[in-house]
């Protein structure tokens, strides 16, 4: 196993990017992997989930908003809401906006159903996103230090 480094920033400021956004994807660069987990830098600029579509993946997520800024829209499965909560018909839980700016992070635990609603379009957005494998153990802390 080798010694692998780089730049977060470097293509993004090199305008590289701007190309990719033409045909109106986001940009995905595997960083790193290793059982267990796997690092990816998200580069967007102006996208959006497509409408109706939710990610539903089967394992953990953590993410940071390096540059630029994201909305998300997390829906709470109708199971988890208070027992009073009524929705009208064919809604399958309640929706809630979180807004990312640099230096913004959040988790999302396995099957945590979630959405771009927007990235700005204005300036690259530059996120790094951790995912784990559903089959690795989860590590336990104990003041501070992994055990």
């Amino acid at each position: 196993m080798g010694i692998d480094s780089g730049n977060l920033y470097a293509s993004v400021e090199a305008g590289q990017h701007v190309a990719a956004s033409e045909d109106g994807e986001e940009h995905f660069d595997s960083l790193l992997q290793r059982p267990g987990a796997r690092i990816e830098r998200i580069v967007s600029t102006g996208q959006a989930s497509p409408p109706d579509f939710w990610y539903d993946n089967p394992h953990d997520e953590w993410v940071v908003l390096l540059r630029g800024s994201a909305g998300l829209r997390l829906r709470t499965p109708a199971s988890e809401l208070a027992p009073q909560a009524e929705l009208p018909p064919g809604e399958d839980g309640e929706d809630t906006e979180v807004v990312l700016a640099p230096g913004d992070w959040i988790h999302l635990p396995a099957h945590c159903r979630h959405r771009v609603d927007w990235t700005d379009a204005l300036e690259t957005t530059v996120w790094l996103a951790v995912h784990f494998d559903e089959g690795a153990p989860p590590q336990k802390r104990r003041a501070g230090k992994v055990v």
